[in-house]
């Protein structure tokens, strides 16, 4: 089921070799080995640049898996190559399935203020302070939310958080 790809590293080599054992000796329907079939080809083309690939087989994974944590990873991805690919609306839809699912998906809730933040940065230099400045409560709400699940990690959301005065210590 699982397509060869040109692994060129030791690290990849590994990988594929263990997803592939995995997927043998899981005790799992062969629908669920299926739909984790189609996800790891996905991350293969993905970490390809092989971006309508990855997308092809997350849709097939997100078809067949039935596990809503497996399914947030998945739109999660789906949402990263979005992001990658500049569509930040489908990007932020597909975050927003993800933490839908699983409201502590930190990477997924980090993601959305990114976008927020970046797009917010984007809309001062265009001198629109309004639209600005909310897009920058929403990055706050969310990296809020972030730190408060993780407080150990995202340095940077921590950071911006204080250096702006927009988290109470």
């Amino acid at each position: 089921m699982r397509k060869a790809r040109n692994n060129n590293n030791f690290i990849d080599k590994t990988f594929t070799i263990i997803a592939d054992v995995i997927l043998r000796v899981f005790p799992a329907s062969q629908q669920e080995k299926k739909a984790f079939s189609f996800y790891l080809n996905g991350l293969s083309a993905q970490d390809e640049g092989e971006y309508a690939e990855a997308l092809n087989n997350y849709y097939q994974a997100l078809q067949i898996e039935e596990d809503l944590y497996d399914r947030s990873i998945i739109l999660y991805n789906i949402g990263l190559i979005y992001s990658k690919n500049g569509d930040y609306l489908k990007a932020l839809k597909y975050y927003y399935f993800s933490i839908f699912i699983n409201p502590r998906f930190t990477s997924a809730l980090n993601n959305i203020a990114v976008i927020y933040h970046y797009q917010g940065i984007k809309a001062a230099e265009k001198k629109c302070y309004g639209l600005s400045e909310s897009l920058l409560q929403k990055a706050t709400f969310y990296w809020t939310k972030v730190v408060k699940i993780d407080p150990n990690s995202y340095i940077e959301a921590w950071n911006w958080l204080k250096t702006t005065r927009r988290i109470k210590l």
